[in-house]
């Protein structure tokens, strides 16, 4: 069995779905491993390294996939829509995809995928079980974008992070707000204070408060009933109109206090909820940042433009959508290990063997024998028929 690595080509990506020290891996476990000629030079692996532990180049993108028996990806399907009709003509039937899909949000990509006979496991939907923590890419590339994070607020903020005794007289530290604890939001917090800024933190789950305060940050507590806020997978669910007023309203005094606020709040499958009204920027000091990590779906910020630096009412705003690419060596690693150890999870002897009994790849596994396979993406699927019609 032949696992493929083209190149990452949508825009501004510059991860690579394997590196070398990953090869030997799953070479043991009886796979042989074709990389497209320059997958890695952007991440920092040059080819010469690919070669070295026992992989064999591909001169074209096409090569791959038609050797490859299984492809590893970084962006594939609804994760890159300008790509993925090219893709497409691509594969052929029995050929199976580990990639970030983001099949929630187009679930018409997965069933072109399926049509064309081709297995494809989605890895922002492994589940967040013990078991499962290896193979977790979404934590992986969150860890990463709330670290960069933090820097750009840095970067970006008139002022320094730590407070500073000097000759001259002392300079109080910046204050950070973030707002959303999940592992992008806890790192943020984290990496912030470790600069030496004071931070707070909002959840709407109150029960992560624990974590926020372990990595150094003050929890705040909105009164606010937040009773069904998180869903079986430990993600935040979505709330009601009314919820997030209520919540704007409240928060506000927070932002206003703080020199630079980070967002980092995403429900899956959805629009981001709308956190910062401008009404909030407006409230904020001149020379404030807010970082916006949900701009790849419409922003917490109502003033986030995706991939733009935006300034209103002397506050900049920054909605990156792919943090995780501008440190690619690392994430590379990170995502490297993840896909690895998902697709030792569902390799037996040599060839693959998808064991839907299994719970990692029950959840993961969204296109099989020509099916969508997850039902939550059928339900959608469903649901855009009918609009449709």
């Amino acid at each position: 069995m032949i696992v493929g690595v083209p190149q990452e080509i949508f825009p501004g990506e510059q991860r690579v779905a394997l590196v070398p020290g990953d090869v030997p891996t799953l070479k043991k476990l009886g796979l042989e491993v074709v990389i497209e000629t320059g997958a890695g030079l952007r991440a920092g692996f040059p080819d010469a390294q690919y070669v070295e532990r026992g992989a064999t180049l591909a001169a074209s993108r096409a090569e791959v996939f038609a050797a490859a028996d299984v492809l590893f990806q970084v962006r594939a399907g609804g994760a890159a829509p300008l790509q993925a009709e090219g893709d497409l003509r691509l594969l052929r039937a029995g050929q199976t995809i580990l990639a970030f899909l983001d099949p929630l949000w187009d679930p018409r990509q997965v069933a072109a995928l399926a049509e064309r006979g081709v297995s494809a496991l989605a890895v922002e939907l492994v589940p967040r079980i013990s078991r499962a923590q290896s193979m977790d890419a979404l934590s992986s590339m969150a860890t990463i974008a709330g670290y960069k994070a933090s820097i750009l607020a840095a970067m970006h903020l008139p002022r320094m992070f730590p407070m500073l005794m000097t000759a001259a007289g002392t300079i109080t530290p910046a204050r950070v707000f973030v707002i959303g604890a999940g592992v992008a939001g806890l790192q943020a917090c984290a990496h912030a204070k470790r600069m030496g800024a004071r931070v707070e933190a909002y959840d709407v789950r109150a029960a992560v408060k624990e974590q926020v305060e372990s990595v150094g940050a003050k929890f705040v507590e909105l009164p606010l009933e937040t009773g069904d806020s998180e869903d079986k997978g430990g993600y935040a669910r979505a709330q009601g109109e009314e919820f997030y007023r209520r919540q704007r309203q409240l928060m506000g005094e927070v932002v206003a206090r703080n020199d630079a606020v980070i967002t980092t709040a995403a429900i899956p499958g959805k629009r981001a909820p709308v956190l910062m009204t401008r009404e909030m920027v407006a409230g904020m000091q001149p020379g404030s940042v807010i970082i916006d990590l949900a701009a790849e779906h419409g922003g917490n910020c109502e003033l986030t433009r995706p991939d733009e630096i935006v300034v209103e009412h002397g506050v900049t705003i920054i909605g990156p959508t792919n943090l995780a690419s501008t440190v690619p060596n690392h994430a590379s690693q990170l995502y490297s290990r993840n896909l690895v150890n998902l697709l030792k999870l569902a390799v037996k002897d040599g060839r693959l063997a998808l064991d839907t009994d299994d719970e990692i790849v029950r959840e993961t596994l969204v296109a099989h024998n020509g099916a969508v396979t997850n039902a939550r993406l059928r339900e959608l699927l469903a649901q855009t028929d009918t609009v449709a019609s």
